[in-house]
């Protein structure tokens, strides 16, 4: 299918590597010239410079902390008006409440909920005024299904859906979408940091919690960065205009729900 953005223009958040990578290897792929963003230049650069030989679409690497406002001045400077957003970014860590103090919150909160809704803020009018522009904000399953050790991330996300609840009403008029998507096990960073958070906790193997997770799942694997990236992608097609204020999950039918 063709997704019908060819020579739209995206910015893709911490997407030197994992889930925001997927995302922006299934919109180069679709002909979508890209900004990447990470902290990390090194790994920025060389997958910038991978996806260009492999797509051969135009690729901006702007190396910053987009949970600043200094990063994502950078970041807009070299894409003030893109028709694409995807939002991301890590998680905070993993862990007991009570030995989050009021700083880990506040760090929390900007890297998960502000930061996205400043970067929703400064580039949706752009899109309003232009008739098209889809954002995708890459959460957590944990929005739909908490889970105990995470509660800073399902405290900060929970917030930004709640704000995209509403806002995603406002302009769906002018052909201007957001939703969510909310990954489960991939096969990335972070979840490597959540088994290795377990082991040093319970003791057991981190295989063995690996494993464990692995089978727990309905669909006994864990997810790709590249099927991740597909499901990113459509929502940010020409054909997904009516797909307005949702939160998609993607974690291999973990979620217990029947809605």
């Amino acid at each position: 299918m063709d997704l019908g953005i060819k020579g739209r223009k995206a910015i893709v958040c911490a997407a030197s590597k994992g889930l925001g990578k997927g995302c922006a290897r299934a919109l180069a792929a679709e002909g979508v010239s890209l900004v990447v963003n990470a902290r990390g230049a090194e790994a920025l650069e060389a997958t910038a410079a991978e996806i260009r030989a492999d797509f051969g679409v135009s690729v901006v690497a702007i190396a910053a902390d987009v949970t600043t406002a200094e990063g994502r001045a950078a970041l807009l400077k070299a894409c003030p008006d893109p028709d694409i957003l995807v939002n991301n970014a890590g998680g905070p860590p993993p862990g007991d409440f009570r030995a989050w103090d009021e700083k880990a919150w506040h760090s929390a909160v900007e890297a998960n909920m502000v930061t996205p809704i400043m970067l929703i803020r400064a580039t949706i009018d752009s899109m309003i005024a232009r008739k098209f522009g889809r954002i995708v904000n890459i959460t957590s399953a944990a929005v739909k299904n908490p889970i105990a050790n995470l509660g800073l991330s399902n405290g900060a996300r929970a917030g930004l859906t709640g704000f995209v609840a509403g806002l995603s009403r406002q302009v769906a008029k002018h052909n201007v979408t957001i939703n969510g998507l909310l990954p489960g096990p991939f096969e990335t960073d972070r979840l490597r940091s959540v088994f290795a958070a377990g082991s040093k906790s319970s003791g057991r193997p981190v295989d063995a919690l690996r494993e464990e997770r692995r089978l727990a799942n309905p669909a006994e694997r864990f997810g790709t960065t590249e099927e991740f990236g597909a499901a990113c992608a459509f929502l940010c097609s020409a054909h997904a205009g009516f797909v307005v204020g949702q939160n998609i999950v993607l974690d291999g039918g973990a979620f217990p729900g029947t809605l």
